[in-house]
């Protein structure tokens, strides 16, 4: 998703770049406990599930999760990213 907005907005460079960023990440599994923190968040928030899998797997890493989504506006442990 990121590589394909990348590449939109800029080069087919820049979107490569910003792949092998991603491929320095960590990839963590979608257990249960990650998925009923998710579905708490989502309640909770009233976040879309995929949305609140993303934060809650910020959460649990204690990870900074920075997004362009209008969806986390307002979280104290998100930095969203305003499109220029």
């Amino acid at each position: 998703m990121v590589f394909k907005w990348v590449l939109l907005d800029d080069s087919e460079a820049q979107a490569i770049q910003a792949a092998a960023v991603m491929q320095r990440g960590l990839v963590v599994d979608l257990d249960s406990r990650l998925a009923m923190a998710s579905a708490q968040l989502s309640h909770t928030l009233r976040l879309p599930m995929a949305d609140s899998i993303i934060l809650a797997t910020a959460r649990t890493h204690q990870a900074r999760l920075y997004t362009m989504d209008s969806d986390f506006k307002g979280l104290n442990d998100v930095e969203l990213i305003i499109r220029s």
